[in-house]
């Protein structure tokens, strides 16, 4: 394969930027040395890699040299490939290669100029932002897939890929591509510079993930169909394999059973534990997405007649512009006496002593695993391993995270609610059900103190308890 070197001119512009400079190895005979057409400030570049300044420094600023970054990324990939097709290159060739990748519009007709697919998402997708079509949090799954998008198209050799060019074929290979992108990592290392490794391809997708992504790329495609910019989308034409690569299937739901959870109510904890073992109760108590969870404070607090509760907007669906209603959630004793266990001790106003995000030691993912092995809550559940295509069972301990605190709150919900459609007036689902009655923060807090068995209790103007 052919091998790309990189260095910098000694030369400085105007600007105080040099340009850094090529040495391709196509193989033993042909060796071209030529610019780059890229412009960084000399302090910048070191070891061969530009290095990004950690905030605006008034030394190249973080966002031009995180520019010149991928940009020298995405070319010498697609030398690498340009390269590898033709084994005879000559110098002016390569020249004439580079010049068209930073200026394509010189060198495609008028009447033949194309919009690459991956440009006419991302102004798609910026299109839907800015008219309220999508929240920000789904624009950032978008703008996830256009890039996946954009390395798939690079690594094959067909960047700049119109609309047009994107057909069925196409669809399967990126499907392929996403299955298996961690496999391409140490191969491709200048597309994957700038991503930390968190965020770095280090496993196989799930089916579940890659079908999310595939259903993001069919809505747009959907949408250039209705706006006529092509006649059919693509995926109409993949047939029955459709349903195969764009299925999404679910484990058996893993939560904690009543019994489970009043043992941890129960269990006498190692200090280090108790901190984790408090807001994992509260959070199985509230039933929020830990995104939400860390972000509550006492500002987040309400009282209606005596009762406290919790009032948010869910960060994941409200971002998503899916929901503005404010969900409200009855605390209940078994919460409010951690809740004000903690109150006065902490800083800006928190609710609880929240972990850091992370699977680290001193993550709350981590922490969550250790509690439960601690108190012996090892009931074995079944996982879907994809490699294999069987169950494998684990400790419950094994594969608990903040997550199982969701489902928890729901199972045990769920447990006590009488189903409202059981008196036979109304047919299953129907929404005039749910029009004649309204769940108000009373009746919650009756069901919640009936599924987690805690006593009611009310709270005067300063939460303290009414005796």
């Amino acid at each position: 394969m052919a091998k790309i070197d990189v260095s910098i001119s000694s030369l400085v512009n105007g600007s105080g930027k040099s340009e850094l400079l090529f040495r391709v190895n196509v193989n033993r005979d042909i060796r071209l040395r030529v610019k780059s057409g890229i412009f960084v400030y000399p302090n910048r570049f070191k070891n061969g890699v530009i290095v990004l300044p950690r905030a605006e420094d008034g030394k190249g600023t973080r966002k031009e040299m995180l520019d010149a970054s991928t940009t020298l990324s995405n070319l010498t990939v697609s030398i690498i490939n340009f390269c590898e097709t033709n084994k005879s290159i000559t110098k002016d060739e390569l020249v004439v290669y580079i010049d068209k990748y930073h200026n394509p519009e010189k060198y495609i007709q008028k009447d033949d100029k194309k919009e690459p697919l991956c440009e006419m998402f991302q102004r798609y997708v910026d299109g839907w932002l800015d008219t309220g079509v999508i929240g920000l949090g789904r624009k950032k799954h978008y703008d996830v897939v256009i890039r996946e998008l954009t390395r798939f198209f690079i690594i094959n050799g067909i960047d700049r890929c119109p609309v047009e060019d994107f057909n069925k074929e196409r669809i399967l290979k990126f499907r392929d591509f996403l299955r298996t992108e961690y496999t391409l990592v140490e191969k491709y290392p200048g597309l994957y510079v700038d991503m930390n490794n968190r965020n770095k391809p280090s496993k196989e997708r799930s089916q579940n993930t890659i079908a999310e992504k595939l259903l993001l790329l069919q809505a747009f495609m959907v949408e250039l169909e209705s706006n006529d910019i092509i006649p059919v989308s693509p995926f109409r034409k993949i047939g029955k394999e459709k349903e195969a690569i764009m299925k999404q299937q679910y484990d058996e739901p893993v939560f904690l059973t009543k019994a489970e959870f009043n043992m941890l109510l129960t269990k006498e904890c190692l200090e280090s534990l108790q901190r984790v073992k408090d807001l994992f109760i509260v959070q199985c108590c509230f039933g929020c997405r830990v995104g939400d969870f860390r972000r509550f404070t006492f500002d987040n607090i309400g009282i209606e007649e005596g009762i406290p509760y919790i009032h948010y907007l869910p960060q994941k669906t409200h971002k998503d512009g899916l929901i503005r209603t404010e969900i409200k959630t009855p605390i209940i004793r078994i919460a409010y006496d951690i809740i004000m266990k903690y109150k006065g001790e902490l800083s800006n106003n928190a609710l609880l002593p929240y972990y850091p995000d992370g699977n680290g030691e001193t993550g709350y993912n981590y922490q969550i695993k250790k509690l439960l092995e601690y108190c012996e809550i090892n009931r074995k559940v079944a996982m879907f391993n994809t490699t294999l295509k069987l169950n494998e069972y684990k400790s419950i301990y094994e594969v608990a995270s903040s997550k199982i605190a969701r489902k928890t709150h729901v199972d045990l919900m769920n447990k006590v609610q009488v189903d409202k459609y059981a008196a036979g007036l109304h047919a299953k689902n129907s929404s005039a059900v749910n029009r004649y009655t309204n769940m108000g923060v009373r009746e919650r807090f009756i069901l919640m103190c009936a599924a987690f068995g805690d006593e009611e209790y009310r709270v005067d103007s300063e939460l303290g308890i009414k005796r």
